[in-house]
């Protein structure tokens, strides 16, 4: 899990090996409800988390498989 999106770089243009990215994108939300949030998706999305790039954001939970990506991204 990070607040860096350095990561992106990593996982879709570097092609490093990962168990999995949790992008957190929640500037401003106060720390309780940035819990929260992160709480609930990782309940609800879990099975899709490992091997993924995942992007949490106010509404929106993004999940890009690693097999999806492609090695000229």
């Amino acid at each position: 899990m990070t607040a860096d999106k350095d990561f992106g770089e990593l996982v879709f243009r570097q092609h490093r090996v990962h168990g999995g990215v949790v992008l957190i994108r929640l500037f401003g939300v106060p720390a309780d409800l940035k819990a929260d949030m992160l709480v609930q998706a990782l309940k609800e999305r879990s099975a899709e988390i490992p091997g993924s790039f995942t992007v949490v954001s106010p509404g929106l939970v993004r999940i890009r498989k690693t097999r999806d990506i492609n090695p000229t991204d």
